[in-house]
């Protein structure tokens, strides 16, 4: 099984993030923001991951600094479960339509971190969740799975279809890159390491 588990603690934020690339029989969120529970548990679904996050943080404050945390561990244990990636596809591209909302996100599991990111979210808020830092999640994200990410969002009128399709196609476009193809022999890439 290619799975990893990864605790960070700092005076901002606890955070525990089990992820299991093969067996998607457990998600299990608990950020303490209801929209980003509702985003993380959409993007396992979709992505068919095992996802368990255990999250307390400085609410208090604000969302920010668990919304960035749960990013960065996320992206660690992506990293850390991938290994040396022997075999994957490496690439993943998905569009996901969510009513009047068009979502696409393109991934290449390069080792370079690298994030493009492109939606207009006109509403600041969605319950107890800043919509600005979902650029901020992609971002601690990417850098953190060391990945590129290319996130847009084509067309929409409403900010949580567009927010939630962004989510879905990054469990998509990820469950694409991460999966692994008979027909790869050794590392994708002409480099011999990724």
């Amino acid at each position: 099984m290619r799975q990893a588990k990864i605790t960070r603690d700092t005076q901002e934020t606890q955070i525990t993030v089990d992820l299991n690339l093969d067996d998607a029989s457990v998600i299990k969120i608990n950020s303490g923001i209801g929209f980003l529970d509702h985003m993380l548990n959409a993007f396992a679904k979709h992505g068919r991951f095992g996802l368990i996050v255990e999250a307390n943080g400085d609410l208090n404050v604000d969302p920010h600094h668990t919304t960035e945390d749960i990013a960065i561990v996320l992206g660690q244990c992506f990293k850390q479960a991938l290994g040396d990636k022997a075999g994957i596809e490496r690439f993943g591209t998905a569009y996901v339509p969510m009513d009047e909302t068009l979502a696409r996100v393109v991934i290449d599991l390069s080792g370079r971190s690298y994030l493009v990111f492109d939606a207009e979210l006109t509403n600041p808020r969605l319950g107890g969740y800043d919509t600005e830092v979902t650029e901020d999640f992609f971002q601690g994200f990417a850098f953190n799975a060391e990945l590129n990410c290319h996130a847009t969002v084509l067309y929409g009128r409403n900010t949580h279809h567009k927010v939630e399709a962004l989510f879905k196609a990054l469990g998509r476009a990820m469950r694409g890159a991460v999966t692994i193809n008979p027909e790869v022999k050794g590392i994708p890439s002409t480099k011999g390491v990724i």
